[in-house]
């Protein structure tokens, strides 16, 4: 088995909390001593940064949440001066201010070395040809996949999002090995594929590397068939740096958090560590960032540790594939859904295709739920009966998951919106009435 930074990949656990522990109390000293947020926080939980013996005194810091940095726009929670941030990115905003975060010259090197070690492990190889088609500028997919590939000595196309012919032009024409975009737009250029008359197996890709959104077995199924390609999952958020927080390894089950950059924590609703397999929130606390260390972040991202060793020989641990959000969690009719589980149950049906759009309103002061489904091209006959048998099922299958009665649409193949960045998949009028 190869390894891109072998010691650290593979550090006995002993030693790898040993060095945790280290890093910790050097986070905890820089935020206390430059950061007032964390100086009041630490003062109100009766802690100092010396308190810090063991990994377990974790517990004792506060946590730190995403309105806390929107509290703090935009450079509030910086541990350095500015005069030492080398790049600055943002979050779009559309949900209230910018959330900003800052990087050191040292966080930058930090970051590509953990995005090399993420692509490394997924297969990708000094001097392959790397198409990154995610959108350039303040979002951190951009320039932080372009970096870890730079990183890792692959010929970098910088293809970002948009033209999608003419990234299919830049596969074939420049033997494009490796592709990182979100998995909705992968299939979106599978499909723009066949329009042009190309066969997506054709192209010369071997791995996909897709995040942002989530996404099911089911399409990954879909993904590997079209390209003939290895699809792996990834985790990031701004926050922490961008992607490269976790990944997965060849053997696609579970993604591995970077401990020796990252103390993972999965909590329940009382902020108690869950069992492995037990689902909760992902609390991060940075190790190896100057100018935004974080302590103890509320994700808000709900996935479960996993407890066996990993074949692949890397000892950091995993995380499952995330099951949807604290915060995007809808409450139809007093219950709790995330759009994830629906996704989880169409995605695990052959009969329907890949893309579906969650459209909620209020009727007669009632919430509904419909759930628009293209059909997949095996399953279309264009016979009533047929399309009643399909509606019917997947109906059946909603309901037995989400405990809710669903009014399922069955729609015409590519009518639902194709997107480059992240798809949306959840319409909620309730609000707009």
């Amino acid at each position: 088995m190869e390894y891109w930074q072998p010691k650290i990949e593979t550090m006995p656990r002993k030693d790898l909390q040993e060095l945790q522990l280290k890093r910790l109390k050097k986070t905890a000293r820089a935020v206390f001593n430059n950061v007032p947020m964390y100086q009041q926080r630490f003062a109100d939980a009766g802690v100092k940064p010396s308190d810090i013996k063991t990994i377990d005194d974790l517990r004792k810091l506060p946590f730190t949440k995403k309105t806390d940095l929107r509290e703090n726009y935009p450079f509030g929670l910086f541990a350095v001066p500015m005069s030492k941030i080398n790049r600055i990115h943002a979050s779009s905003g559309t949900s209230g201010k910018s959330t900003v975060v800052g990087y050191t010259k040292k966080d930058l090197e930090v970051w590509a070395d953990l995005m090399a070690r993420c692509f490394f492990m997924a297969g990708v190889r000094p001097g392959d040809t790397f198409q990154n088609a995610a959108n350039y500028g303040l979002f951190t997919g951009g320039l932080g996949i372009h970096a870890g590939a730079e990183r890792l000595g692959c010929s970098v196309v910088p293809s970002g999002t948009g033209s999608t012919q003419k990234q299919i032009e830049m596969i074939q024409d420049f033997g494009v090995k490796a592709m990182h975009c979100t998995p909705s737009y992968a299939l979106y250029i599978a499909e723009t594929c066949k329009k042009m008359g190309i066969e997506p197996g054709t192209l010369p890709l071997k791995i996909g590397l897709f995040g942002a959104e989530p996404w099911s077995a089911n399409t990954r199924r879909e993904l590997e068939k079209a390209f003939g390609i290895k699809a792996y999952d990834s985790y990031g958020l701004s926050e922490m740096m961008g992607p490269g927080v976790a990944f997965e390894c060849v053997e696609q089950d579970g993604l591995h958090i970077w401990e020796d950059a990252f103390i993972v924590e999965v909590l329940d609703k009382n902020g108690e560590q869950c069992a492995p397999g037990e689902k909760g929130e992902l609390v991060l606390t940075t190790l190896c960032k100057e100018a935004l260390p974080l302590i103890r972040y509320r994700t808000g991202d709900i996935t479960s540790l996993m407890e066996d060793e990993c074949p692949c020989g890397r000892t950091a641990v995993k995380i499952s594939k995330f099951y949807g959000r604290v915060d995007d969690m809808l409450i139809i009719r007093g219950l709790n859904v995330f759009p994830s589980q629906i996704e989880h149950v169409l995605m695990d049906m052959p009969e329907v295709g890949e893309y579906f759009q969650v459209v909620l309103e209020r009727v007669n002061h009632m919430d509904e739920m419909t759930v628009k489904v293209e059909m997949s091209d095996k399953a279309f006959s264009g016979e009533l009966g047929d399309l009643q048998k399909v509606t019917g099922s997947v109906a059946k299958k909603l309901k037995e998951t989400l405990n809710l009665r669903t009014k399922v649409v069955l729609v015409e193949r590519g009518s639902l919106p194709r997107v480059e960045g992240k798809s949306k998949k959840v319409l909620d009028l309730r609000t707009s009435i």
